[in-house]
């Protein structure tokens, strides 16, 4: 196809510079002036707060009216048009002759998407989020926006980064902004409709249960529903236009760093102006109403990752279930679970209650599972290779058709490293780490008797792990990651991650050494729980029978499988065990 360029223009944000832009247009009988004034635009105010942007992404058949409308509104105090008032700041406008309502729909929301994946961004002012499905010309979209992309990026290139270090952001992959796939896309449609019916009827106290493996977009389905009731957008809902008006929503996770990517997501796409906590730990939610801090319930509760939440009593949670009682204190309560992220005996879900849960979610049809995977861009014979790995503690011969996804068996963890920083060092590759079963000791609040640092070590090669850097920083290095994903800050590319940094995030490459808790004996996988640090892995857990268990292994396999999908481009692999390093190198290289 020979899609025309976007005509893109930069004006200064003041109401004397769109009506001298204006009056030049109408003395203009040319292209560029009757794609302006009389079709679609896209049209973004930036402007600098305390050296941080701020931004305004719209669409409108009527640029010109539509911005009379914002300057009027520039009088009236808490407007992001009142605080532009007296800034200097820039203001593009985009015109192409295919754009239509959909296509600058579209082509807003990605800007939205793509910005707020941007650190210095601070805030954008309208974030409201309206992906588009099949419209003509759908096929024209990507070309057409990349074009504006690099047109922009040639205005400002401190704005308009490159798209890769743009998609490496936490928020970015987070982000409630992603267009949706098929699957989530019907999975999305089942759980409003049960929301909205619940709350019409007054219904408390309801579960939405959705269940899938790592990598199928639990995360990403929910921060979009979460996003549509937050911003009280309009939906459909059999068939009926409704819009239901002051949902209060609450996001809930067991898990620091994910935590601070939601609390981030909230405040950069201004969600907290109608509800100013919205995000919580699961412990902090339920004291809200245990310390009578709050007694109205919230009307929907998003849990991402629910298999972290506690199911027995431990030091910051005083109670028995975690879902039981976040149930108690929400009308709805929609929980992300995959069993085979639980890693912790103080997480486990005996199988009859999770059996039981599915059931009756089943029964009330609010059960959802999703099975396509999205994170790694690996083909179905490597996914089901995995699989295997997983769950079956096999290790079979791998494909050699692997289209462009990489998988390698290293020789020595020094090769591993030097693989990992090689891919580390490329614009396109930069989120690539390193990572390990949790097999050597770590304290994080006391350092080791004899060394520097907590260490992962292999015969003479070692190396930091679990955060151990940053403790010896200067404030200001420690200033300067503020905010950012332990795979992002960049002292990290000389430590060892564990399943305690990287659970819930992914990385362009993951480096992963099988430490000595992972065996293979028998042409088969084995975990011997004596060789694992992962002491609330491995500690027995009281069931409701009375009865003591252990459920290391099932965790430590666990573990392993979180590990090993973390790639989205790439899987490479050191394992301690001379058996099993033997066999994957003998299955896949």
């Amino acid at each position: 196809m020979n899609i025309e360029n976007p005509i893109i223009e930069k004006i200064e944000t003041t109401k004397k510079s769109v009506e001298l832009f204006e009056k030049t247009l109408e003395n203009q009988l040319n292209k560029k002036s009757d794609l302006i004034r009389n079709y679609p635009t896209v049209y973004l105010y930036t402007w600098k707060k305390n050296n941080k942007y701020h931004l305004y992404v719209g669409e409108s058949k009527n640029f010109f009216k539509r911005t009379e409308q914002h300057f009027s509104l520039s009088k009236k105090s808490g407007t992001w048009q009142n605080a532009l008032k007296n800034t200097k700041g820039d203001l593009y406008i985009i015109a192409h002759p295919d754009f239509n309502k959909s296509l600058t729909l579209d082509i807003e929301n990605k800007l939205i998407h793509y910005l707020s994946g941007v650190k210095s961004v601070e805030k954008i002012h309208n974030a409201k989020g309206n992906p588009q499905n099949k419209y003509f010309p759908v096929e024209e979209f990507e070309e057409i926006f990349s074009k504006t992309w690099k047109q922009l990026k040639n205005c400002n290139k401190d704005l308009f980064l490159d798209t890769h270090e743009i998609k490496e952001s936490v928020i970015y992959k987070a982000s409630p902004l992603h267009k949706l796939n098929n699957e989530q896309l019907k999975a999305q449609e089942v759980i409003l409709d049960k929301i909205v019916e619940c709350l019409l009827k007054g219904d408390s106290n309801q579960l939405i249960f959705v269940k899938g493996r790592s990598g199928t977009g639990k995360s990403v389905l929910m921060s979009s529903i979460f996003y549509q009731l937050v911003n009280q957008q309009e939906f459909t809902v059999s068939e009926s236009d409704i819009n239901i008006k002051e949902i209060e929503c609450a996001i809930l996770v067991n898990h620091q760093e994910q935590l601070t990517v939601y609390k981030d997501i909230v405040k950069k796409l201004d969600l907290e102006k109608r509800n100013k906590n919205i995000v919580f730990n699961p412990t902090e939610f339920i004291n809200l109403f245990k310390k009578k801090k709050r007694e109205k319930l919230f009307d929907v509760v998003f849990v991402d990752e629910a298999h972290l939440l506690l199911t027995q009593n431990n030091q910051s949670f005083n109670g028995n279930k975690q879902l039981q009682e976040i149930l108690k204190y929400s009308k709805v309560v929609v929980a992300m679970f995959d069993n085979r992220q639980i890693m912790n005996a103080q997480q486990y879900l005996e199988k009859k209650e999770l059996k039981s849960i599915i059931n009756i979610a089943k029964r009330n049809h609010s059960f959802i599972e999703l099975n396509e995977q999205m994170r790694m861009m690996a083909n179905k014979k490597i996914i089901a290779w995995l699989d295997t790995i997983i769950d079956f503690q096999k290790i079979e011969p791998l494909t050699k058709q692997r289209n462009n996804y990489e998988i390698k068996i290293f020789d020595s963890p020094e090769e591993l490293e030097n693989a990992i920083k090689q891919k580390a060092s490329k614009k396109e590759t930069t989120l690539s780490r390193m990572v390990a079963t949790y097999d050597w000791p770590y304290n994080s609040k006391k350092s080791p008797e004899d060394s520097k640092y907590w260490e992962v070590t292999i015969s003479n090669w070692s190396k930091p792990w679990n955060r151990e850097i940053i403790k010896f920083s200067s404030p200001k290095d420690k200033s300067a990651i503020k905010g950012l994903s332990w795979a992002e800050q960049p002292q990290t590319i000389d430590e060892i991650g564990s399943i305690f940094t990287i659970q819930g995030f992914d990385l362009n490459y993951v480096g992963v050494i099988i430490g000595p808790s992972v065996k293979f004996r028998d042409n088969k996988i084995i975990f011997d729980t004596k060789k694992s640090y992962n002491a609330k892995a491995i500690q027995k857990r009281t069931l409701s029978d009375g009865q003591k268990k252990s459920f290391g292994e099932e965790f430590l396999r666990n573990e392993l499988g979180v590990l090993l999908t973390r790639g989205v481009n790439g899987l490479y692999i050191y394992a301690c065990d001379d058996e099993l390093q033997k066999q994957l190198k003998k299955c896949v290289n």
